[in-house]
């Protein structure tokens, strides 16, 4: 059973989706708005996004029904989210280490998923923040949409409910930890190419290689081979 309510504005809706987690039967509880005033990114960052424009959407899923670890499943949301987008666009889209997602260069979405205890019973939150009509941006952000990278514009309350069914489908069926790590690498934004990174405050040339199950991206450096996890590393592009 699920169900997918909407909010005409809230603050974060993964701090609303707890109000929502009432119903003994739901499995999946999706909570959406498109006026998110205090939407929050990975790691204590913020994730801003313009009214009436862009999606912040919340999915709570109980997580006993999941066996995969933590990991693993920030990893296969990603790559759902990724398919969904690739699918909806027909153009190539790419995981941006941990689960940023990429369009042509542009981030369009950022995912944040939280484990919490509600009402007794563990929950993952998957937060996702999606920019899908708004046209500016800072000129120095990576950020873009939906609109500007593919010049089409996309009904929000069709591709929100087409989401929230494509995902639930999804996470109904997960694959082996080693094919969600095949596909998660697959799709890797900047694997195997030349990039520039800031490590400890200081620009480094190297080449990222692969994610592994623990959460950590692999870099080739110039005179090593480097594991890192989020934030101790920050790749430029």
């Amino acid at each position: 059973m699920h169900q997918l309510f909407y909010l005409k504005e809230c603050s974060s809706t993964n701090d609303e989706v707890s109000k929502f987690l009432l119903y003994e039967n739901s499995d999946f509880i999706g909570v959406h708005t498109f006026n998110q005033t205090q939407g929050r990114g990975q790691y204590g960052n913020t994730w801003t996004s313009t009214a009436g424009q862009n999606l912040a959407y919340t999915l709570a899923v109980k997580a006993k029904n999941f066996l995969i670890s933590d990991f693993m499943f920030n990893y296969y949301t990603a790559i759902v989210i990724r398919d969904y987008l690739a699918n909806l666009t027909e153009n190539t889209v790419f995981i941006k280490w941990p689960n940023d997602i990429i369009l042509n260069r542009k981030k369009i979405v950022g995912i944040l998923i939280e484990k919490r205890k509600i009402h007794q019973e563990q929950y993952f939150i998957i937060g996702a923040g999606f920019n899908i009509l708004q046209e500016k941006f800072d000129e120095i952000s990576n950020a873009g949409s939906l609109l500007t990278q593919t010049g089409k514009r996309f009904d929000l309350e069709e591709f929100t409910e087409n989401l929230n069914d494509f995902l639930i489908e999804k996470l109904k069926n997960i694959p082996s930890e080693q094919e969600i790590m095949d596909r998660f690498n697959s799709h890797l934004f900047r694997k195997n190419e030349i990039s520039v990174f800031e490590i400890e405050k200081e620009r480094q040339n190297g080449i990222i290689r692969y994610a592994d199950e623990k959460g950590e991206i692999w870099i080739e450096l110039e005179d090593e081979m480097r594991s890192f996890y989020h934030k101790e590393v920050k790749l430029l592009y």
